[in-house]
């Protein structure tokens, strides 16, 4: 593996596992997989679950409010917590504790129980964070952006896969002579044991950063990791405004991308009529464009920023930012089923991409403080789908309403990015690190080397 002068890796080599740069890569996308497995399993499950509650709108408005508030406050933390301790010991306590909620929602026997139980498994959504604070640590400028949107997106498939394969494991339960009420609390045990599996594993297959891992590391050197000089440190990180930006602008495509895990399966239950199987698998496909598109916008972020400089970074979020609302407004208008899902999995793919652009901006806006800066821009996605998840409440508001609503939204969260700015200082530390990374000024572009 080769690597710049700080250990990190200039290259993803996608098939290999043995250097601590790939082996994190790995199993942080496959931590991150499983959840969203965990996070939204329940999510293809609701109307199952709404009637046998006898959920009202507002009811499954708050419920898909729950799953998504604590995780803001939680995200807004684990930033601070990772420069503390670093990305093994956190994620292996957030799989260990987080899969307990998961396995144990069963245990609800009224609408308030089951939504004090849907909140504790939003804890689960820190995990972005951990995910892109480890691959941020391990890679070099020219793949960085590469690296975060491909573990996130690929750790993002789960909560697209989850629609599809928790309502198959429901219905084998019910096969097998369970009932519907039995059912779905059985189902819901598999990605919380799936969780603690990984939580394991993590602990025993990764390290901190290339070096080693941070207890190792302050044995040599007690102030490594600690922020030096007044542009470090959470304060700062508060302060800036550029910081601010991104934090809605995340809310505006990964927090859409999480309302839509929420609410597909049981939109199209409601709008086209049809089963919670097949209903599964349509919005699942939904999810699945992430085993591509955050990739792409990642990817494409780092070409851009190869090109143009920082700013170039920002300029392509804002053009995949712009597609993606106006794709939501469409989606929101279609009333025939292939055009819905069409559109749906276009409006997939560019939500999907503007969050994987995001990330290609998020490691260079303050670098003595990734954690921080990661933590907060995260806890934007949870905002965002908080902000939306009061329009699914309204009973006057039909669904399609709601989102065509968030599409202008988003469209207006876009125009905010042109306030997004680098200085010619960051822009020439930058380019002049590439520039020794590259071994050759011509191949100066971000790929995936297998």
């Amino acid at each position: 593996m080769k690597v710049n002068k700080n250990g990190k890796a200039k290259k993803i080599k996608i098939f290999s596992f043995k250097a601590p740069h790939m082996r994190a890569f790995h199993m942080s996308w496959m931590a991150f997989f499983l959840c969203f497995f965990g996070w939204f399993g329940i999510a293809p499950l609701m109307a199952v679950v709404r009637e046998e509650f006898s959920l009202s709108q507002d009811q499954v408005g708050n419920i898909i409010i729950a799953s998504v508030a604590i995780t803001v406050l939680v995200r807004l933390g684990i930033g601070w917590l990772l420069d503390k301790i670093g990305p093994r010991l956190a994620y292996t306590a957030l799989l260990l504790l987080g899969s307990l909620p998961v396995m144990f929602i069963g245990l609800s026997n009224s609408y308030e129980s089951f939504l004090l139980f849907r909140l504790a498994i939003g804890v689960i959504g820190a995990s972005f964070v951990i995910t892109q604070y480890h691959t941020s640590g391990m890679f070099a400028p020219n793949v960085v952006g590469t690296a975060n949107a491909t573990t996130a997106g690929w750790g993002n498939m789960g909560g697209g896969i989850t629609q599809m394969v928790l309502p198959m494991v429901f219905a084998l339960f019910v096969s097998i002579g369970f009932s519907t009420a039995e059912a779905w609390r059985y189902a819901m045990v598999i990605p919380g044991v799936a969780m603690a599996v990984m939580g394991v594993l993590y602990y025993f297959n990764t390290q901190d950063t290339p070096k080693g891992n941070f207890s190792e590391l302050r044995k040599k050197d007690p102030e490594f990791g600690v922020s030096k000089g007044s542009k470090g440190g959470f304060g700062q990180v508060m302060k800036d405004s550029r910081v601010w930006i991104l934090f809605l602008v995340y809310g505006a495509c990964f927090g859409i991308e999480l309302t839509i895990y929420n609410v597909a399966a049981i939109y199209y239950n409601d709008y086209f009529n049809l089963d919670l199987k097949t209903a599964g698998i349509i919005a699942g496909l939904f999810g699945f464009m992430n085993i591509f598109a955050r990739t792409l916008g990642g990817a494409l972020g780092d070409k851009f920023g190869m090109k143009f400089g920082l700013n170039g970074r920002v300029r392509f979020l804002f053009f995949t930012l712009l597609l993606e609302g106006v794709a939501l407004m469409i989606f929101s208008r279609m009333s025939y089923l292939p055009l819905a899902i069409g559109s749906m999995l276009i409006f997939g793919i560019f939500v999907q991409m503007s969050s994987g652009a995001t990330y290609s901006v998020v490691p260079f806006i303050n670098r003595k403080a990734v954690g921080a800066v990661a933590g907060l821009v995260g806890a934007g996605g949870n905002a965002g789908a908080v902000a939306a998840g009061f329009l699914f409440k309204i009973d006057n508001i039909s669904y399609p309403e709601a989102l065509l609503i968030i599409g202008g939204v988003v469209l207006g969260v876009s125009l905010l990015t042109w306030a997004i700015r680098f200085s010619p200082e960051a822009e020439a530390e930058v380019r002049m690190e590439l520039e020794e990374l590259s071994e050759s000024k011509n191949k100066l572009e971000p790929s995936l080397q297998s």
